[in-house]
């Protein structure tokens, strides 16, 4: 039923229209708020701890402890891992514009709330900060499901795979923007409020305006969402829910005929069988035997990948530090650190992270989402071998920019790679009323990575000599081997590729077996129509 439906045929034949390029700002501001939000802890992490955490008998200027360190960059992980879950559920349950509006509200608010964080002792500004952290990755892990499954739900068969990964690629200039943010906010308060370098004077590094210059590099982030809530509210449901899954074909056209600027009617007859059809469910046989191995494939691949790909991208201001391409701590007051840290992340981003967000947006439905996955896992543990095999060359003066280049290209392959792969294809390959569902489970798999690898890195990558960790770290297996884990678990995303289906050219309903579970019962059909009726 699924492949004669006239309001479905009409999507996937539709040519690219200005409600495409609509559909993908709406959707990708919010991918653009949450790369924000999420990376821009990162930006503010070292400020944080000179802040709340200055020893004035130390040597150096003050850090968060492991754990307050471990909890306020992975908490909004945890976060989004639980809104994956949930939201995605109730998208399949409720409708994909109903929990559409929930999420963005709720990154607002807590965007705002992150950055009002009160607390009369350093513990209880952390402890409120990690808590609205919590709820902001609440919302945006719903962001995930939903926003992918809108668009490829909206999208034409044959420029499916480029819609879906433009609002994925938002992320980049999510990123980009907040280090833009951090550099202006932090050379402000620079420029009014000057102060000696840590070394000349401990107290006197970090002034207390600094305390201002955090909150608001937080607080911005509420600002695209907040101005895309009404465009989100304004967008129908999508027409392949409101069909196969509310079994409402007639408003699906009605809807459709708006957006499409083309008259759809569907027939009552069709409408009225689609109403009638049973489906399988998650937990069912039927699933595991269709789409098990399918499942298997996004949630290892992406759990892989973001245990690569966050615990670089999180802490990269630390990876900077060990080849001395940012200055020694003690030789900078507390908004110079935060400067030079920005102008790092934000040189990453324009060089590394955009490129090749936007490489897949241009060659994805041209060589396919399965080379493209394949190719970013085998050139991810390339560099990452390049990196960690002659690293003691990477460290010795004279190659600090080699060492930033390599680690640029490795970002580069992960956007037009898994990272971007691994977004698009949960939200083609499964059935519509478990897609929003099946991508929730996928994006969960991959903030479970991005947890272990955010978590995990903090430890792992300190020194092995004891005098050489930073202040209260226990020693670890050190960058280097760090760097060999990591490369071994691009090895792995790279085998589990082989259990995804290329999903290019092909229209939803063939992808997920919608059309089989019709010819199916269609043949069952003719074959009960076709046996006699037993004798009275």
């Amino acid at each position: 039923m699924a492949r004669e439906l006239k309001v479905l045929n009409a999507l996937d034949a539709a040519k690219t229209q200005w409600y495409h390029f609509t559909a993908i700002v709406i959707a990708g501001m919010g991918f653009f708020t949450d790369a924000y939000d999420l990376f821009s802890i990162s930006l503010v992490t070292k400020l944080l701890g000179r802040i709340y955490y200055f020893d004035p008998s130390s040597r150096t200027p003050g850090s968060l402890p492991p754990n307050v360190s471990a909890a306020v960059n992975g908490v909004a992980f945890c976060g989004t891992l639980a809104g994956q879950l949930f939201f995605g559920w109730l998208g399949d349950k409720m409708g994909r514009k109903k929990v559409y509006g929930m999420t963005l509200m709720i990154m607002v608010i807590c965007c705002i709330a992150s950055g009002l964080s009160f607390g009369s002792r350093p513990t209880g500004v952390m402890a409120t900060l990690c808590f609205f952290r919590f709820w902001l990755g609440f919302g945006i892990g719903g962001d995930y499901p939903l926003s992918a499954t809108i668009m490829s739900e909206y999208a034409n068969k044959r420029t499916r795979g480029a819609f879906i990964a433009a609002v994925f690629a938002m992320q980049g200039f999510g990123n980009l923007t907040g280090g833009i943010i951090a550099i202006i906010i932090s050379a402000a308060f620079k420029a009014r409020f000057d102060a000696p370098v840590y070394k000349d004077d401990p107290a006197g590094s970090t002034v207390p305006q600094a305390d201002y210059a955090w909150r608001i590099v937080l607080m911005f982030g509420a600002i695209p969402a907040l101005l895309t809530y009404y465009w989100r509210m304004k967008m129908p449901e999508t027409a392949r829910y409101t069909a196969l899954v509310a079994k409402n074909a007639k408003q699906a056209a009605s809807d459709m005929t708006q957006v499409l600027n083309v008259e759809i009617v569907e027939e009552p007859e069709q409408a009225e069988e689609l109403a009638r059809r049973e489906q399988f469910g998650l937990f069912s046989r039927q699933f595991a035997k269709r789409h098990g191995l399918h499942l298997l494939g996004t949630t290892v691949c992406w759990f892989l990948l973001d245990i690569a790909f966050y615990s670089q991208n999180l802490f990269q201001k630390d990876i900077y530090t060990a080849v001395n391409w940012l200055p020694k701590a003690d030789s900078m007051n507390a908004l110079e650190e935060m400067f030079k840290i920005s102008c790092a992340q934000t040189l990453v981003a324009l060089c590394g992270t955009i490129p090749g967000y936007w490489f897949t947006v241009f060659f994805i439905d041209i060589i396919g989402r399965f080379i493209i996955q394949l190719g970013g896992f085998f050139f991810m543990t390339a560099f990452m071998l390049g990196l960690a095999i002659p690293y003691h060359h990477w460290t010795t003066p004279g190659h600090h920019i080699g060492f930033i280049v390599m680690y640029a290209f490795t970002f580069f392959f992960a956007n037009f790679g898994p990272n971007s792969t691994t977004f698009i294809v949960p939200a083609e390959i499964f059935p519509a009323r478990l897609r929003s569902t099946c991508h929730g489970i996928s994006a969960a798999a991959g903030k479970a990575g991005a947890i272990i690898g955010s978590f995990g890195f903090l430890y792992a990558a300190q020194s092995t000599d004891p005098k050489k960790t930073d202040a209260g770290y226990p020693p670890g297996i050190g960058v280097r081997n760090s760097l060999f884990v990591l490369a071994g678990c691009n090895v792995a995303g790279f085998f589990f590729t082989f259990l995804v289906p290329e999903s290019k050219g092909k229209s939803l309903e063939e992808l997920s077996g919608e059309n089989e579970d019709e010819e199916a019962e269609t043949s069952a059909a003719v074959e009960y129509r076709a046996v006699p009726a037993p004798p009275a």
